[in-house]
This record gives C-alpha cells, sequence and structure tokens, in this order.
C-alpha cells in the first residue's frame, strides 16, 4: 500500500496530494524565499509529476524569475495567502510543495541547502544531518 501525502493552505482550500517519496527534500535561503515564506528559510520537496494523485481547490499564481533567470509559478490560496505548490521552469516534470503545507512534525529533513550565503547566521544545523550545501 502507498503512502498518500496530503498538503493544503492555512483554510484547506488548497490541496495537492501526493504519493511515494519525493525526489528532493531541501531548504532555500534565498531572499526571495525569506520573504514568500516569511521565515528565514523555505523547506520544500519535489515530486515527478506522475506522482501527483490531485490537485483541489482554487489557487492564484505568482510568476518570479530567479537569479538563474529561470521562471517559478508559484500556486497560493487566494483566501488565506498560504503557499503550497510551485513547478520551475529549470525542472520541468516536476513539482515543489511546501514541506510546511503537509504540517507533518515526522516528515524527513532536508538533504540539500541552496544560498548559504544568504543563510541567518545564527542558525545551527544538526552536524550528524547530511546535507549538501550549496552557495
Amino acid at each position: 500500500m502507498t503512502n498518500i501525502h496530503e498538503a493544503r493552505c492555512s483554510c484547506g482550500e488548497l490541496r495537492i496530494a501526493c504519493t511515494g517519496e519525493p525526489v528532493r527534500r531541501s531548504m532555500c535561503h534565498c531572499l526571495a524565499c525569506q520573504r514568500r515564506t516569511g521565515s528565514i528559510f523555505g523547506v520544500q520537496v519535489r515530486y515527478p509529476r506522475n506522482q501527483i494523485v490531485s490537485v483541489s481547490g482554487e489557487h492564484a499564481e505568482y510568476v518570479r524569475v530567479g537569479d538563474s533567470g529561470s521562471t517559478a509559478r508559484f500556486r497560493f490560496c487566494p483566501r488565506c495567502g498560504s503557499t503550497v505548490y510551485w513547478e520551475l521552469d529549470a525542472v520541468p516534470g516536476e513539482v515543489a510543495i511546501a514541506v510546511g503545507a503537509f504540517a507533518d512534525p515526522a516528515w524527513p529533513p532536508p538533504r540539500h541547502s541552496v544560498y548559504e550565503e544568504r543563510r541567518h547566521p545564527w542558525i545551527r544545523f544538526d552536524p550528524d544531518l547530511p546535507i549538501e550545501r550549496e552557495v
């Protein structure tokens, strides 16, 4: 039996369900993710499109061009404003989902950390976590 993971916005209107394991678990310290989340970094998982079981609820879209010149299309709830999932033109065929939208404290930790040069200096990671760091 395959587990289905459901992520949703704060009010529950926008939902995305996926199955299996993600192909990437990462955290991003870029300034855009800090602004998008209202936190000091964003944490996301990526699933192949064929592992997305369903998407339901109304969504709005915000399109942003990243530092690399690639476009990201963020889907968020127009009612509560929570970003739930997005697609990166640089990674076709995959869907990124905000880990916090799963509201599951048992979710495995990230394996990648990007834009570390923008990481808040007081952030410390468990030295035993196998995280690939990218500046």
